[in-house]
């Protein structure tokens, strides 16, 4: 992209202040970089939370209980964002899932999603303009990055402990339900 929209600057500090408009102009973009060898896309809910429980583990925060040991948040983080991989990974070797900046996904935020979708790969695609956020951030307490918790922000919100995190699939693949 052209600009970097980031309050907090760095190469390896996560892009923030991104809305969902931003995100989906980048998604349009970057195929052509992988030569259109891949799709991107943001991750349902569901995935972002499997992916942050090390693939469906128990857990509190991604990779384990011990939330100094694996995230940034407001006990640690100093006043802004972090270096990415500062922390301890998951289990599945992914950094940052939990605290550093919250990330968008894909689903339209429904409070009761878990009771009415099905219970393999919910995904909510209904109408609406409220996204579904996940992970915490460098300015939230430590129940906040919890794998569980889950927020929501209209479409056009932006702000300095939001940003994302994409799916990549080798283009020509076709995944059911993603």
């Amino acid at each position: 992209m052209p600009d970097n929209p980031s309050r907090f600057q760095g190469d390896r500090l996560p892009v923030e202040q991104v809305d969902w408009e931003d995100i989906q102009a980048f998604i349009k973009r970057i195929p052509a970089v992988h030569a259109g060898r891949y799709e991107f896309l943001l991750p349902s809910e569901a995935q972002w939370e499997y992916a942050a429980r090390s693939g469906g583990s128990e857990e509190l925060y991604a990779g384990g209980n011990d939330i100094d040991k694996l995230a940034w948040y407001e006990n640690n983080s100093e006043g802004r964002t972090q270096p990415v991989g500062g922390r301890a990974p998951n289990g599945l070797g992914l950094y940052d899932m939990s605290g550093n900046v919250w990330e968008w996904c894909r689903d339209t935020y429904r409070e009761d999603a878990y009771k009415v979708l099905p219970r393999d790969n919910p995904v909510n695609t209904q109408k609406g303009s409220d996204r579904v956020i996940r992970g915490g951030g460098w300015n939230v307490d430590a129940w906040s990055a919890r794998c569980s918790r889950r927020f929501s922000y209209p479409v056009d919100f932006s702000g300095p402990s939001l940003g994302f995190r994409l799916v990549m699939i080798p283009a020509g693949n076709m995944y059911e339900n993603l």
